[in-house]
Formats: structure tokens, C-alpha cells, sequence
């Protein structure tokens, strides 16, 4: 290993893990109802222009432009009871870890006056009760809207009128060189506000890439640390122009290297959570290559040609080919936006809705030609198949499971057939056992076992080794994210 090997921090995730009951007691879960209510849109302040369209000045203070923003930028606060690991061989014979109530701290940033807040997916993941500080010192229970771990990007919600809301700007408009200042409560001092200037965007550094995500960071040399995840960063005009995320550092510390989320894609993300409580991502189906300068060569293109060149239309009768393109086109556009790689086309395309319209400029034969193309849906292939609740699959009770695990005739429901490693029910939940019910519901399938599941605590009758018991767990919104 390196020695200076480079270690890739969530910033914010700042679990400051408090293992003694303080702070706040998270008597219930977090309200994430499966069944959404009619949720009203925030009404969202816009400033498009860019920060050069302003002449420059030599300027002694930007207290004045940060004086606006920073009541919008609130503290966020999360706990959630986690269950102590104990021996495998001590969890068969039923024994438990005992519960402990662990706290995590970071940033969120207030985007309308009616309370809804942009934070980070990994400030309040899994979390059973999420608060909000106000910088008046006013506290609220907060309730999440929705998250979304391939951007990291979540939306919860406190109740409150006539709150400071930030200004969002068109972070495209940024510049490499602009000045721009992260704000947040970094390791819990309290609000800081740090300076630096844009060192680079549409930065893709791998640390979304174990759930599959999409990476456009702004990177900056604003100091960003441990508390500072969810926070704004703000441009010379006061205005929001991304969610503060992650770092990478050899120290565990700031060391100039940090991460935002771009304002623009947090807010077609937070839209989207708004409304659904999900986010749909547009779907063009095509499997696609880089352009290599040998490879451009053997196409007639010139050598330092950009695009990415369709490999497969796949399915056969997806968008793409519906609209009439075709194998070996290369893509160097959509809707104006160039493509120089897979992933800007991927990023370009899952940022547009289903059923959008988009403009494809491709190159065919040596010209450039246009297709207009809807977008399908791409599917969720986050739940694999059989999937109960994280990392659990479970299937039907047969009679050749029954035999192989001496199952007793009389027990009946679905059989844990697999936990993964990284599961939050692994030390809770054994494989090999049969759920028999949950929440007092007889189940005997995949699905009805899903519809017996609610938000917040559950409990299940579990049948192992010939001993029932109960357990008691914890889901948030359709089952996916957990904790024991």
C-alpha cells in the first residue's frame, strides 16, 4: 500500500459517535411515508447570471454578499439506534447485541421560505430522527422528503414559514478561478465560513462509484471538513452555487482538496424527490466506446476527435433505436451539451426525465446529423432480485428447502436464503431462518411480506434451529434502508 495513499472522506458524515443517550431522544423513526401526501413545490429564488457579468473591483469585504446567505445555512443533526456486534456462535443460541444510540452531525442548506433543505444522502442516511439548528438557535424535527445515494443528494423538510432561503445560481456559468466560500458547522465549533476559488468541475473522482453514481463535482480548495457535508458553497454574489459533499486527504483533515455537488444537478435531483419522493432518470439505450485516436482514424474522423461511438442499441427496440440511430454513429452532443466521454453521456442523459425529447448530434459517414429521441426509464437495479429489506433475500418456503434444513412441517413463510456482508441486518437476522411473520401478518411470499412491512419499527416472528423468537428492526421508506 502507498505510503501516501490517498484516502477518500465523506465530509460531513461526521459521526460524531456519541454512544451514551443525549442530545436527542429518537423515541419514533423519521415520518418517510411509503404513501405520499400531496407535497407543496417550494418556491425557489434564481439568479442565472454569471459572476463576470458584474465589472471587477478591488474588494476589501465580502460580508456584504455573505451576510444574506448564511441565516439559510442550518446545522443537521442525526441519530439512530445501532445493535453491538456479538460472536457467531453466541447468535445462535439467540443472543443480541445490546442497542446504542449513535449520533452523526453536518450541513444543510435552506432553499425555500417554507423549510425545505438540501443536505447529503450520507448526513442523514438511515437515520431514525433527523434536527435542524437554525442559526437563531431555533430547533425543528425535520422530516426527510427523499434521498438519493447515486448523488448523494437528499431533501428534508421542517415545518416554518417565512425562513432565509439561498439564491441559486447556474453553476455552468462557473469559471475555473472564480472565488467562491464553503459554509457550514465543521466538527460542531459552530458556523464557519471558509474562502477559496473553483479549481476545477465536472470532476470525476470515484467516490460515488460503489453505488453506481453520478460524479460532475466542483472542486475546490475552500476548507471543507468533517461537519461540513450538506453545506453551501456560495459565489462572490452571495449565491448558491453547490452542496458541499466529500474531501480526499491523506490526514483525515482539509488539505485543500474538497468536493461540491453543482447547484444545478442537486436542484433537478431535489425537484424530482419533491414530487415522487424518487428520482426517474432518462434511459437512451445504447452501449457505447470511447473514441481513440487509432479508432477515429479507421472511421475517417480526425484524429483528436471527441465523442463516444454506439457499440450496440440495446434493447433492440429501445429509444435510441426507435429514433433510427444506429451502430458505429458517433455522439458528440446532446442538447447542445458536447460528449467527450461515457460518462458525460450517461451523466447528460440520467439528468433529463423519462419521456424528454433530446437532441442528438451524431456523426454518421463523415457528417454530422441530428435525431430527436424521447427517453425510456431507466430501470432501479439497486434491490436484487429477491431482496426483502437491505441486503436480506428471502424466497418461498419449499418442501426441498423444508428437507435440506429440517424445517418442521408445521412452520410456514419465506426462508433467508442470503444476507450480504454488508447488510445492517447481518448480526440481527440469520440465514437459514424462516420469517414467519411480520408485523403479525402471515407471510408465504416475496410480496406479501413486503406489503406487511411499514416505516419505522417492525417486528417478526423468526423460526431458527427450531426455536421461534421475535425481532425487532427498523425500515425507512420502501424497505430498502435500514437500522436494526
Amino acid at each position: 500500500m502507498k505510503n501516501k495513499s490517498v484516502a477518500l472522506l465523506f465530509a460531513l458524515f461526521a459521526t460524531i459517535l456519541g454512544l451514551t443517550a443525549g442530545l436527542f431522544a429518537a423515541d419514533k423513526a423519521v415520518d418517510k411515508t411509503a404513501a405520499r401526501p400531496a407535497v407543496k413545490k417550494p418556491t425557489l429564488k434564481i439568479d442565472a447570471s454569471s459572476i463576470s457579468d458584474t465589472k471587477s473591483a478591488v474588494v476589501l469585504s465580502y460580508a456584504d454578499a455573505l451576510e444574506a446567505i448564511r441565516p439559510a445555512v442550518v446545522s443537521v443533526y442525526s441519530s439512530k439506534m445501532v445493535r453491538q456486534q456479538v460472536p457467531e456462535f453466541l447468535r445462535q443460541f439467540g443472543a443480541q447485541g445490546r442497542e446504542q444510540k449513535q449520533r452523526g452531525l453536518g450541513s444543510g442548506v435552506i432553499i425555500s421560505t417554507d423549510g425545505f433543505i438540501i443536505t447529503n444522502n450520507h448526513v442523514i442516511d438511515e437515520a431514525d430522527e433527523v434536527k435542524v439548528l437554525l442559526n437563531d438557535e431555533r430547533e425543528f424535527t425535520a422530516k426527510v422528503i427523499g434521498t438519493d445515494p447515486k448523488t448523494d443528494v437528499a431533501v428534508i423538510k421542517i415545518e416554518a414559514e417565512n425562513l432565509p432561503a439561498a439564491t441559486l445560481a447556474d453553476s455552468t456559468k462557473l469559471r475555473v478561478g472564480d472565488v467562491v466560500f464553503a459554509i457550514g458547522n465543521p466538527l460542531g465549533v459552530g458556523q464557519t465560513v471558509t474562502m477559496g476559488i473553483v479549481s476545477a468541475t465536472g470532476r470525476r473522482v470515484g467516490i460515488l462509484d460503489e453505488v453506481g453514481g453520478y460524479e460532475d463535482f466542483i472542486q475546490t480548495d475552500a476548507a471543507i471538513n468533517q461537519g461540513n457535508s450538506g453545506g453551501a458553497l456560495i459565489d462572490a454574489r452571495g449565491r448558491l452555487v453547490g452542496i458541499n459533499s466529500a474531501i480526499i486527504s491523506t490526514s483525515q483533515g482539509n488539505i485543500g482538496i474538497g468536493f461540491a455537488i453543482p447547484v444545478n444537478l442537486a436542484s433537478s435531483i431535489m425537484h424530482s424527490l419533491i414530487d415522487t419522493g424518487t428520482v426517474s432518470r432518462g434511459y437512451l439505450g445504447v452501449s457505447t466506446d470511447a473514441i481513440t485516436a487509432d479508432m477515429a482514424e479507421s472511421f475517417g474522423l480526425k484524429p483528436d476527435q471527441k465523442g463516444v461511438i454506439i457499440t450496440d442499441l440495446n434493447p433492440a427496440d429501445g429509444p435510441a433505436a426507435k429514433a433510427g440511430l444506429q451502430r458505429e454513429d458517433v455522439i458528440i452532443a446532446v442538447n447542445d451539451k458536447a460528449v467527450s466521454t461515457r460518462d458525460d453521456l450517461r451523466l447528460v442523459i440520467a439528468q433529463t426525465p423519462p419521456e424528454t425529447k433530446v437532441t442528438v448530434k451524431f456523426i454518421r459517414d463523415g457528417k454530422t446529423q441530428t435525431k430527436e429521441v424521447t427517453l425510456g426509464k431507466l430501470a432501479d437495479d439497486n434491490a436484487p432480485e429477491g431482496e426483502l429489506i437491505a441486503g436480506v433475500s428471502v424466497a418461498p418456503l419449499t418442501r426441498e428447502l423444508r428437507r435440506e434444513n429440517r424445517v418442521d412441517d408445521r412452520v410456514d413463510g419465506v426462508f433467508i436464503t442470503e444476507i450480504a456482508e454488508n447488510s445492517p441486518y447481518r448480526e440481527i437476522l440469520p440465514q437459514g431462518a424462516v420469517i414467519e411473520q411480520i408485523n403479525s401478518v402471515l407471510v408465504t411470499d416475496l410480496a406479501t411480506a413486503k406489503r406487511a412491512l411499514r416505516d419505522g419499527r417492525n417486528r417478526a416472528l423468526v423460526y431458527y434451529r427450531g426455536v421461534y423468537r421475535y425481532i425487532m428492526f427498523t425500515i425507512r421508506s420502501g424497505g430498502r434502508g435500514v437500522a436494526p
